[in-house]
């Protein structure tokens, strides 16, 4: 079973209602656009981020159109630097391909190796769209959801200001 065969199978077990849309590949939701294709819900872009020294790792969910303060994050975090991490440890730890980024893939992080930061101003009652391992398709659900498979994972999220 692929991780997009799992993902359909997990969801559809935990009862997480998603609404799926089948596109060209894309890379971010500014390729979306720039290609014609319109996504509903609120869309948000995944980092794949890693501290300076390389040992801790971040996912942080935020807002399509907001930048990411790296340097205000790292301070938030107690962190000297933060910078993306490599498409080699995305794969160890996500088992997902670079971009196709999806919080789905911390299933795949047993070890809760990666720490999980969604940006405070992703709307609790919207709904959220992610790849399902595979960047010609993305799920939206609800922000409550994402928040129930999370915690299915054993990853607690911190709301930040990113």
């Amino acid at each position: 079973m692929t991780n997009e065969e799992w993902i359909y199978a997990k969801l559809d077990e935990m009862g997480i209602v998603y609404e799926r849309l089948d596109h060209e590949p894309i890379m971010s939701v500014i390729e979306a656009a720039e290609k014609g294709i319109v996504l509903p819900g609120c869309q948000v872009k995944n980092l794949f981020l890693r501290n300076k020294k390389g040992r801790r790792f971040y996912l942080v969910i935020l807002p399509d159109e907001k930048i990411a303060d790296l340097k205000q994050l790292a301070e938030l975090l107690g962190e000297k630097g933060l910078s993306f991490a490599s498409d080699e440890r995305l794969e160890e730890l996500l088992e997902v391909k670079p971009g196709a980024v999806t919080p789905f893939g911390l299933a795949f992080d047993r070890d809760k190796k990666v720490q999980v930061i969604i940006d405070e101003t992703v709307p609790l009652d919207a709904q959220v769209g992610f790849h399902p391992f595979v960047n010609t398709t993305t799920l939206n659900i609800a922000y409550s959801d994402l928040l129930r498979f999370l915690d299915w994972t054993g990853h607690e999220v911190r709301r930040l200001n990113c």
